[in-house]
């Protein structure tokens, strides 16, 4: 390793590709279901209803799953700025927050790794290796930007839901324990913080992980052994915090945690086979391109296998692996926790890999996001001017309805932010840098510059084809005219209607489902199947006010039904 591998990132250009990567798809578009809109209808239902600040509802319905640390900290920011920005927007400012845990918690996490002498490169017999600083500066810049290139993680760190939260909580327990290291009082207050939001995050299917990965990271030889007493101290302190929250949430709402408990233990326990085979297909795609470096980086470093920069990661990595078995259903919110590690993971591999095998690395960043950039412009083409054509045909049978217009202010961006991607693309070309971080700069600016294309050139579509907002419109607008012809009380119940549709009904237009019986008016949701072959019910004792579907969905349907309750 040479002092001109590790120049410095610059700054501005790291700040900005973060910046472009985690504001692009908050602005402009609606929330869409699921965990989107939900987390957003937990949040006006908290500033609606004082007695919701405990325990997360939408509405009237009780939301008895994971835990209300995202309901809080985006309540009170619609309380702070949604008369400036709107409640949506103001909502999606607690992204920007969880976002900067996140990376912040990395990065420095994997500077003090990187710093350490175990994780020190050799040094050059005639000197010109780099300083310390230089070379912990490196790994944590490639392992920022290694985060931005996964590729699951995207659209979920874009969510109004707890998951941009659970990933900070669990980034934070890693930065903790780093911290510990050298300053264990310091890190033992932020392994308090990062213990108390994981269960105020996901409950115990969010704390789970982070226990796993203390008992493996306080391996004797792991460095934490002879800081075992201040973990048991953070421990205990985080015992007490989510314990208060827990007697004030039961004295409010027995039945609220009485449900939420029975929640906690339906989560746990031996998955059926194909589900739990499922990580085994979804984990490859999902943690795509670090879990490859990660791998490398364990065989490489395999006789320092105990070692804090090695086993750290590790730890959080095998503490969720440990978990994945004992979960019902795991799924995504589960596969975003291996993030983290393995990005730091990942940025131990780069100073042991050949030139050869960092160069298969440019070049399929190079390939890969080249590819992708031209498939949006393919597809915004075919959108817009209907070529090629069965490419048109296709899109246009996905958005069904959907006029296009065309803005010129997305275009010029856009062919700006293609014009970035050539330069880069130039850059790596013809100067040949022997930079390290060369790899995951070009991984991570071409799947920023890909989902800021997708942002401008496609987000109208996608948001006609997935928001709620038309057809809450026209469900309220029929259900008071309705109300206003009969003369009869204003209420509506719900048969067979999914929870993003409820939150979304709630959301825009605060529409809420009543469980009286004698309520006239049943908004239904059923499938066009059953519409078809009559098995949908209420066919002779309710009369049609209003039908209809969300964008240019082809399967469900909605129906505002006023059934005779004599």
């Amino acid at each position: 390793m040479t002092a001109p591998a590790t120049v410095k990132l610059p700054r501005m250009l790291f700040f900005v590709l973060a910046f472009v990567y985690i504001v692009a798809g908050l602005l402009g578009r609606d929330p869409w279901k699921t965990d989107d809109v939900v987390g957003l209808a937990t949040m006006l239902s908290a500033l609606r209803d004082q007695s919701s600040w405990l325990t997360p509802h939408i509405g009237p319905l009780a939301l008895a799953q994971d835990g209300p640390l995202a309901m809080w900290v985006g309540a009170g920011l619609i309380s702070l700025f949604g008369s400036l920005l709107g409640d949506i927007l103001a909502s999606r400012l607690a992204n920007l927050l969880w976002f900067g845990i996140t990376l912040a918690s990395l990065w420095y996490g994997t500077y003090l790794l990187g710093r350490r002498t175990e994780a020190q490169p050799l040094a050059l017999p005639f000197g010109g290796e780099p300083s310390v600083k230089d070379y912990g500066r490196l790994l944590a810049d490639a392992a920022s930007l290694l985060l931005l290139a996964t590729v699951g993680i995207l659209a979920r760190l874009h969510e109004t839901s707890i998951v941009p939260a659970h990933i900070a909580c669990h980034a934070l327990a890693f930065f903790a324990l780093v911290r510990m290291l050298d300053k264990p009082k310091l890190g033992a207050a932020f392994l308090i913080l990062a213990v108390t939001g994981a269960f105020l995050s996901r409950a115990w299917p969010g704390l789970l992980p982070v226990l796993f990965a203390l008992l493996f990271a306080l391996h004797p030889r792991s460095g934490l052994w002879l800081k075992r007493h201040y973990i048991l101290a953070a421990l205990v302190v985080a015992g007490a915090a989510i314990a208060t929250w827990w007697i004030l949430a039961t004295r409010a709402n027995p039945e609220w945690i009485e449900a939420w408990r029975y929640w906690n233990i339906s989560r746990l326990g031996l998955p059926e086979f194909e589900v739990g085979m499922r990580p085994l297909r979804d984990l490859p795609w999902f943690l795509w391109p670090i879990w490859p470096l990660a791998l490398l980086a364990l065989w490489q470093w395999r006789r320092w296998m105990t070692a804090p920069h090695i086993w750290l990661p590790l730890a959080f990595v095998l503490g969720l692996l440990l978990t994945l078995p004992v979960l019902q259903e795991p799924g995504e919110a589960e596969y975003v926790l291996l993030v983290v590690p393995l990005a730091a993971l990942a940025a131990f591999a780069l100073p042991t890999m050949r030139r050869a095998v960092i160069n298969t690395l440019d070049w399929f960043a190079l390939m890969c996001f080249s590819l992708t950039i031209v498939g949006v412009w393919v597809g915004w083409f075919a959108l817009h001017f209907n070529i090629p054509k069965q490419i048109s045909l296709n899109i246009i049978r996905q958005t069904a309805g959907y006029e296009p217009r065309l803005l010129w202010w997305p275009v010029v961006v856009g062919v700006f932010a293609t014009l970035c991607w050539v330069a880069l693309v130039v850059w790596r070309l013809r100067l040949r840098p022997t930079v390290l971080w060369r790899g995951s700069i070009l991984c991570a600016a071409g799947l920023t510059l890909t989902w800021l294309l997708l942002v401008l050139l496609w987000l109208p579509a996608l948001d006609y084809v997935r928001s709620y907002r038309p057809m809450s419109g026209q469900i309220k607008h029929a259900l008071a005219q309705a109300v206003g012809a009969s003369g009869q009380t204003s209420c509506l119940r719900a048969q067979g209607l999914s929870l993003g549709s409820r939150a979304s009904l709630y959301v825009f237009d605060g529409l809420i489902f009543t469980y009286d019986s004698r309520c006239p008016f049943v908004l239904q949701q059923t499938t066009l199947k059953q519409l078809e072959d009559g098995s949908a019910g209420y066919s002779e004792v309710a009369q049609v006010l209003w039908q209809g579907s969300r964008g240019a969905d082809r399967y469900d349907r909605y129906r505002l039904l006023r059934i005779s309750t004599r």
